[in-house]
């Protein structure tokens, strides 16, 4: 990695389903006027049409990686990462009791300057490729202790509709040192 792309500033969505992450890094790709790196795992599982592996989560941690890293090697000031692959580690424990090593190892290398963690007091929205509506408050506390392993900067953010995307963007905005 350059130097110029270790001074990038990476900000991360992250949190349960159905919380507003896709919505939140999109808006805030548009306000910061920079890219905003996309959740793999949406599209791998978009057309699996069979509950997923073990395998499958490290294809997702790849998937994620490589995607992270294209974005990155365009050396833009700023980028957006809906979700991270800490997500991939939360879901490897919760379904499969364990995380293969190459994620793990990884989670400590790949560092994100600040994590927005969107809280759970959005109304859960259906969506095929979500699967837990009941548990998101254990989700959130995981989050929440995960990130609190890593030593990670980061912000609960709620509330409803452009208070929520305001909120955001204004924590942000603290972090980042802009007006």
């Amino acid at each position: 990695m350059s130097n110029e792309q270790q001074s990038i500033q990476k900000i991360a969505v992250v949190g349960p389903e159905s919380t507003g992450k896709s919505t939140m890094a999109m808006y805030l790709s548009k306000e910061l006027n920079t890219i905003c790196v996309p959740e793999y795992a949406r599209y791998y599982c978009q057309h699996l049409n069979r509950r997923y592996t073990l395998q499958d989560e490290v294809n997702m941690f790849y998937g994620q990686v490589a995607l992270e890293e294209a974005i990155i090697s365009t050396e833009p000031k700023i980028i957006v990462c809906d979700t991270t692959i800490l997500t991939v580690k939360i879901w490897c424990d919760y379904l499969f009791t364990q995380t293969p090593k190459e994620v793990t190892s990884e989670i400590t290398n790949r560092k994100y300057d600040f994590y927005l963690l969107m809280d759970i007091d959005l109304a859960w929205q259906d969506d095929p490729l979500r699967d837990f509506p009941n548990e998101r408050e254990y989700f959130l506390q995981i989050w929440k202790k995960e990130l609190e392993e890593l030593g990670a900067n980061y912000q609960v953010i709620n509330g409803q509709g452009n208070d929520r995307l305001k909120h955001g963007l204004d924590a942000v905005k603290t972090h980042l040192h802009i007006k």
